[in-house]
């Protein structure tokens, strides 16, 4: 019996399967990305260098954090202790040298911020390192009440533009799913020389010590509840934007993985169901998509992809509401 064809491409990249493991602490040690290779990961995302790391290095960012904190020592809790977050840009790299050298799956750095500044040097040095491609994790939470969105907008796109002009490796950038237009900015950050898109990054939102009046990190893993908006997303911007999709978040089962395919993405990317199953549950994945395809005569992916995308369904201007207007009745009917 010949076994349906996993095999997909990502910013370019000829991958064996569409099971990307995301950035996560699972690609700190060189020994656990070697697990996520052998249970069948085709690409490994690194975790994240953040931009605070590397301004931390010329001690910019301790002065920004520490002006006014006499007054209001809870303060700092708002922000990571750099010193032992992570690890710092140089070991950043040397990791990422390291499992170049040890892996045969595609490696992916990651930089996680918003200025150019240090970053346009930092994705230089990733693509010298080695890595196969640099996803643009960009996070800004505006909150200056004189900043507009096409402001923010603009900020995103040259940053883009700037790192676009300095490295030859694909870029792909990570996205959140709140902006007002995201169609057209995403059209924008691809023709500022992003490769591929990545729907949609998972904000942590951090709670509230009432007693000892501070603010701590709260992290909750996904569901595959959380599937539902970047496979939205997807299937309607497959087809009128020409780049990559990755689709991230809600991603636990080899049916999440189908339907990503079905919206058109390109790879689906998971960390919290490896988080909390183990690293084994990417094999049991890829047997269990194998098995699906089989069974519904699916020879390949190639043919899967974007069949349920809003370029696919007869009348695309009905797709938006349609399952608005139907969740809504089937209430009342219930």
């Amino acid at each position: 019996m010949t076994m349906p064809d996993l095999r997909t491409t990502y910013l370019g990249l000829p991958l064996q399967n569409p099971l990307v493991a995301s950035a996560s602490p699972l690609s700190r040690k060189l020994s656990t990305a070697r697990q996520l290779e052998d249970a069948g990961a085709a690409a490994i995302v690194m975790y994240s260098l953040f931009e605070e790391q590397i301004t931390y290095e010329s001690q910019q960012l301790d002065h920004y954090l520490s002006h006014g904190t006499d007054t209001y020592a809870e303060a700092l809790s708002y922000f990571p202790d750099l010193e032992h977050y992570n690890i710092g840009p140089d070991r950043y790299l040397e990791h990422l040298s390291r499992l170049k050298t040890a892996l045969s799956i595609p490696v992916i750095g990651s930089l996680n911020g918003v200025s150019s500044g240090g970053w346009i040097e930092y994705a230089r040095l990733i693509e010298q390192a080695g890595a196969d491609a640099l996803e643009l994790n960009i996070y800004y939470l505006p909150t200056d009440l004189s900043l507009s969105s096409s402001e923010v907008e603009d900020t995103y796109v040259r940053l883009v533009r700037d790192i676009r002009a300095m490295v030859q490796l694909p870029i792909a950038v990570k996205l959140s799913p709140y902006f007002t237009a995201l169609p057209q900015f995403a059209r924008r950050l691809v023709e500022a020389g992003a490769n591929g898109l990545v729907l949609f990054n998972r904000f942590y939102q951090p709670d509230l010590d009432l007693e000892d009046l501070q603010v701590v990190p709260n992290l909750e893993l996904s569901s595959s509840h959380e599937l539902r908006l970047p496979l939205r997303w997807i299937a309607l911007l497959y087809g009128r934007i020409q780049t990559d999709f990755a689709l991230t978040s809600g991603v636990h089962s080899a049916q999440d993985v189908l339907k990503a395919m079905m919206a058109g993405a390109n790879v689906a990317m998971m960390a919290s169901t490896l988080l909390a199953n183990g690293i084994d549950q990417l094999a049991r994945i890829r047997t269990d998509m194998q098995w699906w395809m089989d069974e519904h005569e699916y020879p390949s992916l190639d043919l899967m992809r974007g069949s349920m995308s809003q370029q696919a369904v007869a009348e695309p201007a009905a797709f938006e509401r349609a399952n608005y207007l139907r969740v809504l009745d089937s209430f009342i009917r219930a």
